[in-house]
């Protein structure tokens, strides 16, 4: 059964690589495209992104990043400008608490720099796997599955994994999916997720891997 999942995914793959090319790529992705693989900036972005939309995110990413580009530079800012300047994100007093908590540390223990482990980036503070996930594939180009609310939702949906959580699709995930595909599978269900396969009411009528999809927990679309 593993196998034809395998088979199943690497088409969803190929279809999703061709009807994604016009959609604004993840935030990373730009941040990446603007900034470089400066692996502070990307993990200091997914800290920002917790519980918040890209579309609030970015701009503040942006702006940010054009003036910092190390942990130092980071706390050079006062704590109560950091929150002003990231108050749109929302939880901006505890975030900017975190961002100077997670600069002070890599200051400390890392020589200022982002460590390339899981185990050592979920000793951060404010770091879980998803996070770690994703630095690790997106700064480090070490293959991860970062499991966003996009990924768990959308591979539970196609039918590929039957999980609960994000940490059981991981794992599910894993074992159908090749290595070469782990970062990709993230870059593709977050541009699909946010574009077509919505949380409520997908567009399945504009679904390229409409054919492919089980639709599990599908009731309404459009």
């Amino acid at each position: 059964m593993d196998l034809l999942k395998r088979n199943r995914v690497l088409k969803i793959i190929q279809m999703l690589r061709q009807n994604t090319v016009h959609m604004q790529k993840p935030m990373v992705s730009i941040i990446i495209d603007r900034f470089g693989k400066n692996p502070f900036l990307i993990l200091i972005s997914c800290l920002l992104s917790l519980r918040a939309k890209d579309t609030a995110t970015l701009p503040v990413c942006l702006k940010l990043f054009e003036q910092i580009k190390t942990p130092q530079d980071l706390l050079n800012i006062p704590q109560s400008e950091l929150e002003q300047r990231i108050y749109t994100v929302g939880f901006y007093k505890k975030k900017a608490h975190t961002l100077h908590e997670v600069s002070r540390r890599l200051i400390e223990q890392y020589k200022g720099k982002v460590p390339s482990a899981v185990d050592e980036l979920l000793k951060l503070p404010g770091v879980g796997q998803k996070t770690a996930n994703l630095v690790m594939g997106e700064a480090f180009d070490i293959p991860a599955i970062c499991v966003d609310i996009h990924v768990h939702r959308i591979s539970n949906r196609l039918g590929l994994v039957n999980t609960k959580t994000p940490e059981e699709t991981e794992v599910a995930l894993k074992k159908i999916l090749p290595k070469e595909y782990w970062i990709e599978w993230n870059r593709l269900l977050v541009m699909w997720g946010q574009n077509i396969c919505v949380p409520i009411s997908p567009y399945c009528s504009q679904c390229a891997v409409y054919e492919l999809c089980s639709r599990v927990g599908v009731k309404n679309y459009r």
